[in-house]
Formats: structure tokens, C-alpha cells, sequence
């Protein structure tokens, strides 16, 4: 076992989940710097380490020092003080003051800002407003440098300590001391790996109840991020013990006790978390009281109501579609679904033209700020996000709409439902009041939320509420390939590739990764801004199947950044490079910020002194602290599970064998469906073959169909 010293150049890779980090570390007297591996969580520029460990050769980075154990210590040199001071540490010094104040006071200077703060004042440029703005913040540093003194042994970095201070304040010691598996829940960007870490080295036994709820709550969170309510009993025992490295036996103890205690939901040999499944029976009886009820707007008469509709809007409605309209001006509550150019918007229209004329008091929402755009586009009526709907409050520490504070409606229609997921549906729900008429349109054969449940499947296949199910395509769409092609696909069949005067469908064949990557970067850099007159940034969306590999997302995101939007000066967070005019993706709800997983929005500008970043969303400029930056990442490529419920001009998807895991229909359709004018597939007809082939869908572990058959018998 080798030690050595020195400060932190630049973080090259960092995995946010399990902490492994790729970084450069400058030691003092050394020209070269030297490449350090290994679980090093939340490390920043600047700060100094004092590592433990081995040297090792790697076949294709060279000389590497593989971590074992680290401290992170205060720089002790100028250059490692300058590094510090640039970090994002202290709020009020980005680069230019930084090197002003070391000049100052050299190796002096944590000292004198520590202890003699007014001595700032002989800084050039620094007047007191800005010297009491550090002042400040060096006395928060000053907090949290206690929780990183506490925290020094057990593998935390200064940044990670800080995410702690943030989340639990002058608490943080205490605890993390009591229950350090609490910061996997409460704290975005540390995993159960990472606590668990910190569990182990103070000293919590292996097999201690503490440790083994934690991680059992922990699985259940982790398989809820793919899609799963509850999971089946045994399955949940292997994959706990699996995670936790201890018996099947001794995690079945715990969730008997987990059970016993109410924490724990089990029925029909599946296991809840006792908020997921109140949330499952909340939606099944608000679905019931809706339903139940008598409707605001007097009855129509549909055999009136459908040829005045049709004279209004000039428009013939095929029977499908009569009857969807007919069927839903007398429910209570109807449910529409069917595929691209199956009528959805033209249904919409007729129904909100008839019913406006009974009601004026008419909502239109959808899961997402482009979906409600859409919407109010098609429409000509407002439409709005649902979270805006429910006028979500951080204040209040949830939507200010509930079952208390109703809506104001008598008819709400909600576009994209495949995309709602069960706690946001329950939300909605609760603030639908009793006399209102409710219509859900979506299209069930897309991917489902990104958050867990498949609510409009479960909804569907309850054969407890009345649906149209549109299947014919009319003749304004059957001359757009990229419809007819995404039903060819939904059905299993093989797409129409032939060349065509005019076409919205391509497909390029690229036979390796390398290929495929340098003809995506190429288009969507050069010829489809110049061959279709595209806006690069906001008419163009790639949506790969993968994050990892040559033409997954982080690597497409790295190479098209480069190519379309270079920067010399490039801000370096978690292991990412940002730059002005990026278009960047927001990977988390913050409710507090009004931004949502999913939104894309541009950077416009990076703030190096106040340690801010402004990201434009759509009319909205939102600002996040440099420590915030985890909750963003490059959006040039997309997974088309983030882009559901959005639509682009161009979509340009790869598709290749290497993708192989992922490559099924419904991502397929799901990617095809997202192009407006064009679409073009780079890739290998083989994989193509094989993502039509495979229809097996990836059963998600819900009880909501059981529970609305259980409500509306």
C-alpha cells in the first residue's frame, strides 16, 4: 500500500450512484499529473487529497493509482488554495479573485478568511459587499467543514459533506451518526452503496435490523425507478439479499417485522411500500367517486350533437370517431386511445365544441410543458402541465389542489396518459371535483411512465370503465411514412424503406458503432440543418435506446457538444462539461425550482464568481448552484424513455445490434411516434429486425387493475 498527496487538477469520469470517479491529482514537485481511480464520491477541482493505494497498469489508459482509502485535507500550497477558492466553495470567488486573493496572502489565505475576513478589503476589486458575501459563506463552510471533519474517515468528499449540510443542517453529525441509510432516501446523488459505506465504518453490524430495512426499503425504491408498485415476495427476498449480501432467511424476518409494523403493504403475496399501495387504492376510490356522481352538463343529444359538430368544423367524421364522441359527451368519465393518425386531436376538437357550448369552465392539461403546447396548438383552447394544474408549492410542500381546494372545472380532458404514473395520477384525481366530466386520451402501446405504475394500461384492462380504442388510420396520414411505418412496426411488421420523391422516413445503413456515431454527428450538425432548413438545436432530437456505449447518450452527448457548441473555457461538474448554449435535460422533479424530470431547456449562461448556472425552459429562465449541477445533463441525445410525450420536427434514432438488450417494439414505436416532418433510423437493418421481433414487453408489478375491480364491481 502506496500514499500520495496533492490536489484535485480535474475530474475526468464520475458515477454519481456508486461514486467511482476517474480524476487527475497534481502532486507537489511533480511536472505530470497523475490519474487516480476509484470510489472517490462527489470530488471537485481543488481539493486536496491524501490517498492510499496501489499502483496498477491499465491496457489501454497506461499508469493509474487505484484508490483504496482517501482523506481529504485543506490545500496546504498556492496553486492547490487557488484551486479551492475557484471550486465553487465559497460564493463570491470565481477564478479572477481567486488568483487576486492568493497573490495577497499566499499560503496565508484560508488563514486570513478564517480569521481576519476585513483584510479582504486590500484585495483590488473587492469592496465590502462582496467581502460580507464571503464572510458568509466562509462561516457556512465553516459548519460544514465540522460535518467534513466528522465525515474525513469514512470516504466523503467536501461536496458530498456539503449535499449533507444542505439536506440536514446543523443535524448532519447526529444523523448520519443515528441512521446513515436515511441520506440514500433524503439526499439526491448518494446512493445506498455510499451510505452504506459510511454505515459500515461506523461500525453498524452487517446484519443489524437498521442496515437490513434500510436496504430493503432501498430495493423497493430502486425497482420502483423501473416501473414496479410492489414486487412478488420471493423475488423481492433474493434481490434484498443479493444487495445486501446476507441470507434470503434473514431478510424475510425483517419484512415480516416491516409488515407487522405497518411500514410494509402484503396482499396476493406482493409487497408494498405502504404509501405506494394507498396510493393505488386512493386512485380506485377517487375514480369511484367520479364516477358515481352526477355530471355538471345537462345530457346531449349526440345524434344532433355530432352533424352540427362536423358542419362547425367543417370536418366528416368516420364512425370510429363518431362514436368515440358520442360515447364520451355522456360519460362521466372515458377513456380514448389509439396510435398516431387515428383521429385523437380531431375527437378533441369536436368534443371541447360541443361541450364549451354547455360549459365554460373547461381544463385541458398534459404530463409535459411540450405535450400542453401541443395541446393548446391543436386545440386553439389553453392547456397547461399538469403540475402547474394542481399548482404545485414548495411552501406548502405539495399541490396546492386537493380534494379540499377542487379545481374549478365541469370537463377536463388530460392528453399523454400512458405518461402519467400512479402518484401523480392519485394527485390529479384528489383534485378532480365530484360533478366533473373527465376524459383521459393516450396511446397505450407507447412506453409507459417514466415513474412507476402503468396506469392506463391497469386502467384499460380493469374492463371497469368505458374506452374507445381507435384503430382505423385516415387518409390525411396514410401519406406520411413515419405513421404508417410506426403502425407496420406496432403490428410486427417490417417498415416501407423504399427510396421516395417525397419521404419523412429514412433509414441509413451504418454497419459499426463508429459508423453510426460519425453519420449522426454528421447529420444532425451539418446536413439536415442545411438539407431541411432545421434549427440544429431546437428542431433536431437524437433518442438513442442506451446511455453507455459508442452511441449510447453520454457519449453522443460528448461528441455532438463538441461539435455543435465547442468551448474553451468549458465548466467541469461531476465529471460533465457544460458550456453557454447547451441544451441540457433536468433529471429530477424540483419542485422548488417548478422544473420536472424530463424538461429541456438551453443554458444561457454560467456565472463562474457567484458559482450559478441560467438554464432557459421554454419562457422560463431557471438558476442552480454549481452544486446543483447533478441534476442536469446534456441533452443533444436522449433516451426515448425521457422523451415520451414530446415531439421534435427531426428525430434521428440509432439502431444497432450493440443495443441489443434494449432493442423491442413498443422503444421503437415509442422513438418513431416522437418525429413530427422527419425520421430518420441509422443502424443496421438486422437490429431493426430484431427490436420489431421482440414484442415482449417487460412486465411492470402494479395492483391497480385489482383494486379498481374491487371499487367498481
Amino acid at each position: 500500500m502506496e500514499e500520495i498527496f496533492g490536489y484535485i487538477e480535474n475530474v475526468v469520469y464520475s458515477d454519481d450512484e456508486k461514486g467511482f470517479t476517474v480524476a487527475r491529482l497534481k502532486e507537489p514537485k511533480k511536472k505530470d499529473l497523475t490519474c487516480i481511480v476509484g470510489t472517490l464520491p462527489s470530488i471537485q477541482p481543488g481539493e486536496s487529497l491524501r490517498c492510499s493505494g496501489t499502483w496498477k497498469r491499465h491496457p489501454q489508459h497506461g499508469l493509474q493509482f487505484e484508490v483504496s482509502a482517501f482523506e481529504a485535507t485543506a490545500p496546504s500550497d498556492v496553486l492547490g488554495i487557488q484551486k479551492y477558492l475557484e471550486s465553487g466553495m465559497i460564493k463570491g470567488i470565481g477564478p479572477v479573485y481567486a488568483k487576486r486573493i492568493v497573490d495577497t496572502f499566499g499560503v496565508k489565505t484560508l488563514d486570513i478568511i478564517d480569521e481576519q475576513p476585513e483584510s479582504l478589503l486590500k484585495v483590488p476589486g473587492l469592496g465590502e459587499k462582496r467581502v460580507d458575501k464571503i464572510k458568509s459563506c466562509w462561516q457556512v463552510q465553516r459548519q460544514i467543514r465540522e460535518v467534513m471533519v466528522f465525515l474525513r474517515g469514512h470516504q466523503v468528499s467536501p461536496s458530498l459533506a456539503q449535499k449533507i449540510f444542505r439536506a440536514y443542517g446543523d443535524k448532519s453529525i447526529e444523523t448520519v451518526k443515528s441512521n446513515p441509510y436515511a441520506m440514500a432516501k433524503d439526499i439526491f446523488g448518494i446512493g445506498f452503496k455510499t451510505a452504506d459505506l459510511i454505515g459500515s465504518n461506523l461500525g453498524i453490524p452487517h446484519n443489524s435490523a437498521l442496515r437490513i430495512d434500510a436496504g430493503i426499503e432501498h430495493t423497493l425504491w430502486e425497482l420502483s425507478n423501473e416501473g414496479h408498485v410492489c414486487y412478488p415476495e420471493q423475488e423481492l427476498l433474493v434481490e434484498s439479499s443479493e444487495r445486501l449480501s446476507i441470507s434470503c432467511d434473514e431478510v424475510l424476518e425483517r419484512v415480516a417485522f416491516l409488515i407487522k409494523q405497518g411500514e410494509l403493504v402484503k396482499l396476493r403475496d406482493l409487497i408494498w411500500i405502504k404509501s405506494f399501495f394507498l396510493t393505488e387504492i386512493g386512485i380506485a376510490r377517487e375514480l369511484t367517486r367520479i364516477i358515481k356522481a352526477a355530471s355538471a352538463t345537462r345530457p346531449v343529444d349526440a345524434m344532433r350533437a355530432i352533424p352540427w359538430v362536423e358542419e362547425q368544423l367543417k370536418i366528416s367524421l368516420a364512425p370510429e370517431q363518431s362514436q368515440a364522441v358520442a360515447a364520451t359527451l355522456n360519460d362521466k368519465l372515458h377513456i380514448i386511445t389509439g396510435g398516431p393518425g387515428t383521429g385523437k386531436s380531431t375527437i378533441t376538437k369536436a368534443i371541447l365544441t360541443i361541450l364549451s357550448k354547455l360549459t365554460k369552465n373547461i381544463l385541458l392539461a398534459a404530463p409535459t410543458g411540450r405535450a400542453a403546447k401541443r395541446m393548446s396548438e391543436i386545440t386553439g383552447f389553453s392547456a397547461s402541465t399538469i403540475h402547474s394544474l394542481l399548482e404545485m408549492s414548495f411552501e406548502a410542500g405539495g399541490f396546492k389542489r386537493n380534494r379540499d381546494n377542487p379545481l374549478l372545472c365541469d370537463l377536463i380532458i388530460i392528453d399523454e396518459s400512458s405518461m402519467i404514473d400512479t402518484q401523480l395520477m392519485h394527485h390529479l384525481l384528489k383534485a378532480i371535483p365530484t360533478h366533473a366530466k373527465v376524459v383521459f386520451i393516450g396511446d397505450i402501446d407507447q412506453l409507459p411512465s417514466v415513474g412507476p405504475g402503468n396506469v392506463l394500461k391497469d386502467l384499460i384492462n380493469s374492463e371497469r370503465l368505458p374506452v374507445t380504442i381507435l384503430k382505423q388510420i385516415f387518409r390525411q396520414s396514410t401519406g406520411s411514412r413515419i405513421i404508417t411505418n410506426a403502425h407496420k412496426i406496432n403490428q410486427g411488421e417490417f417498415p416501407d424503406l423504399s427510396p421516395k420523391d417525397k419521404n419523412d422516413f429514412f433509414f441509413m445503413t451504418k454497419e459499426t458503432p463508429e459508423e453510426v456515431l460519425e453519420c449522426i454527428v454528421d447529420l444532425v450538425s451539418k446536413r439536415l440543418p442545411k438539407t431541411y432548413r432545421f434549427h440544429r438545436f431546437d428542431e433536431i432530437q437524437v433518442l438513442a435506446p442506451m446511455k453507455k456505449g459508442v452511441i449510447g447518450t453520454e457519449n453522443l452527448n460528448v461528441v455532438l457538444q463538441e461539435r455543435m457548441n465547442p468551448s474553451p473555457h468549458p465548466l467541469t461538474r461531476m465529471g460533465r462539461q457544460f458550456h453557454v448554449g447547451d441544451k441540457v435535460m433536468q433529471i429530477r422533479n424540483d419542485y422548488q425550482k417548478e422544473v420536472f424530470n424530463g424538461d429541456v431547456g438551453r443554458i444561457t449562461a454560467i456565472d463562474v464568481t457567484e458559482q450559478t448556472i441560467d438554464v432557459l425552459f421554454e419562457e422560463k429562465k431557471v438558476a442552480y448552484d454549481f452544486s446543483e449541477m447533478d441534476e442536469l445533463v446534456l441533452a443533444y441525445a436522449v433516451s426515448i424513455h425521457k422523451y415520451q410525450g414530446s415531439e421534435c420536427p427531426c428525430i434521428v434514432i440509432p439502431v444497432h445490434t450493440s443495443h441489443f438488450k434494449m432493442l423491442h417494439r413498443n422503444l421503437l414505436y415509442t422513438a418513431i411516434t416522437r418525429g413530427k416532418k422527419l425520421v430518420v433510423l441509422v443502424g443496421t437493418r438486422k437490429a431493426l429486425a430484431i427490436g420489431i421481433k421482440n414484442d415482449e414487453v417487460k412486465q411492470r408489478h402494479t395492483g391497480l387493475k385489482e383494486a379498481v375491480m374491487e371499487f367498481l364491481t
